[in-house]
């Protein structure tokens, strides 16, 4: 059963770019989260939130893994790994989705997920100035801000809100008339029709 999304958090992990798809994660409750960390000890993200790792990726169990989330975060670049790029590839291959934002798209790329897939990121030429051996490069799309091709979720830093809906799609959180209700509301602040009816009656009983 795929009832479980691993989040990878390390120090400096950037703690904004998924916190709305982990928030839609959690809602229906049919998910549980689960923090994967390079070792035990607690890890702070770059806003300063401390958090208690679950497990190593090592230990994530890839038969119940719908999820996969790589938050971005200058370790990345610096070169950390902390077991992502092994478990991305082996999650992925054993049918999970896996996702990364903004830096967390290098994981994806040192496995070789983007190497035949359509995907985006932050800027182009970034991939492939910090993972020698991406080939992937004729199938980036800077257009994009998120973008899934079998089952492999990437974003730019600028995509938090098209990020959370390609997990919510991934995930089936809604179905499509939600979904771009959803959308609506967090990227254009448009009441959904349900929403402004209970707004507009709650005015009127206050009134």
């Amino acid at each position: 059963m795929r009832d479980t999304v691993y989040f990878l958090a390390f120090d400096g992990y950037a703690d904004w770019e998924a916190a709305l798809a982990l928030c839609e994660i959690r809602r229906p409750g049919t998910f549980r989260v689960r923090i994967a960390a390079p070792s035990m000890r607690p890890v702070e993200s770059m806003g300063g939130l401390r958090v208690q790792p679950d497990l190593t990726p090592a230990e994530i169990d890839a038969a119940r893994a719908a999820l996969l989330i790589l938050p971005g975060g200058t370790a990345w670049e610096r070169g950390l790994d902390g077991g992502a790029t092994d478990a991305a590839r082996r999650l992925h291959a054993a049918g999970a989705f896996v996702a990364g934002i903004c830096a967390g798209a290098l994981p994806l790329a040192r496995a070789g997920l983007l190497d035949t897939r359509w995907h985006t990121g932050s800027l182009p030429g970034y991939l492939e100035g910090l993972v020698p051996a991406y080939a992937g490069a004729a199938l980036y799309d800077a257009s994009l801000l998120a973008i899934e091709d079998d089952r492999v979720i990437t974003a730019s830093s600028a995509g938090g809100v098209e990020f959370a809906r390609a997990v919510i799609r991934a995930l089936a959180l809604y179905d499509e008339v939600d979904t771009a209700h959803w959308y609506a509301l967090y990227k254009h602040a448009v009441l959904p029709p349900w929403f402004a009816a209970e707004a507009g009656a709650a005015l009127t009983e206050a009134a």
